[in-house]
């Protein structure tokens, strides 16, 4: 039988919305601790971070970065970095590099420019120059896995070769494309509504780079030879075809930001892509890729390539002069490198404490 006083009910009446509510605000709160620990968990989450405050920074500091035509010129400018970055990624998480890119951008250009000068249909003319990129990529990925030279001395070799042919062909003249070619200009300098073709052309590739990554075979596989090569070689990985098709997937990119440039300029430059390899590898660092292979992503990277552009939009809207500016790109890319290192060794550190 109850024996509690009326008092004592009352009480305990009024203390149970109390009690109901705290657990509610408990649990609010260790939900918003969940999420919050889910987004920090993901890698681009600091790099999207620092590219909304160097964003805030330069709206409140120049009148002319929040408007759309500077938002819009920015992202052209950094789509092709940010195109090249996506093949350079992959090939930097097989624990590889491509030094190649910028003459790649030059000679596919200037390729699809020649055939375009000499009348040839565009559809043929663009694939003979997206068809030299993957020939070279080729070529890198043979040298690497069946000679044995080392990335860093093949991709080396390949930018001299391509640079060379470059100059033998335009003997240092521009290689101008006819006008009539509206479909192949509007490559480059068209717009989609409001928004540049590069960029949109940069947020497709960045789609598709995502899903092929993290969701196919050939993805996973890609990250293990860069975490381990042997052991992936054990596990029946066919490592020497996941790096061919690193190479070529990163010298076809490479053709495809050639070919783009030239539409937006309407000429073939010889000069194109000059030193274009320190940009793309810095993205990829800045966006988060690990130099030592196994980590990184291609939505980081072209984040990293935002930064970039961001950046050096902002320094020449405050007026820093060209020479600071390299400076600033340099530091950048070594505190971006040195963060990489130290959160490495943390994480290390974790995992033998937890051991």
């Amino acid at each position: 039988m109850d024996s509690r006083s009326p008092q004592q009910e009352r009480i305990l009446s009024e203390s149970i919305p109390v009690t109901e509510r705290r657990t509610d605000q408990a649990m609010t709160g260790a939900a918003g601790r969940r999420l919050l620990q889910r987004l920090t968990s993901f890698r681009e989450f600091n790099i999207l971070v620092a590219l909304l405050v160097l964003g805030l920074f330069l709206s409140i500091t120049t009148d002319a970065f929040l408007t759309t035509g500077n938002l819009f010129g920015v992202a052209r400018a950094f789509s092709l970095t940010a195109i090249v970055a996506i093949g350079q990624t992959m090939v930097i998480l097989t624990g590889g590099i491509d030094l190649s890119v910028g003459s790649v951008l030059a000679l596919a250009g200037l390729s699809t420019g020649m055939l375009l000068e000499r009348g040839v249909p565009l559809p043929l003319a663009m694939l003979a120059g997206l068809g030299v990129g993957a020939l070279v990529g080729l070529v890198n990925g043979l040298l690497i896995t069946r000679v044995g030279l080392p990335p860093f001395i093949a991709t080396l070799g390949t930018l001299s070769i391509g640079r060379g042919l470059v100059y033998v062909l335009t003997k240092g003249y521009p290689v101008t494309v006819p006008y009539d070619y509206r479909a192949f200009i509007w490559l480059g300098q068209g717009y989609v509504w409001i928004v540049p073709v590069p960029v949109i052309i940069m947020i497709v590739l960045t789609i598709l780079g995502t899903i092929f990554l993290g969701f196919t075979a050939y993805g996973r596989y890609i990250y293990a030879v860069g975490g381990n090569s042997e052991a992936a070689r054990l596990a029946g990985i066919p490592v020497e075809r996941v790096k061919l098709l690193v190479y070529v997937l990163c010298s076809t990119l490479a053709a495809l930001a050639g070919l783009i440039l030239v539409a937006r300029l309407v000429s073939a430059q010889p000069s194109a892509g000059l030193g274009f390899e320190l940009p793309v590898i810095a993205a990829s660092i800045i966006g988060g890729t690990s130099l030592m292979g196994g980590e990184g992503t291609v939505l980081g990277a072209v984040l990293g390539a935002a930064i970039m552009g961001v950046l050096e939009n902002g320094m020449v809207l405050l007026g820093v002069s060209t020479y600071a500016q390299q400076a600033v790109t340099g530091t950048v890319i070594i505190l971006a490198v040195a963060l990489d290192i130290m959160q490495k060794r943390r994480r290390m550190r974790v995992r033998r404490a937890r051991r």
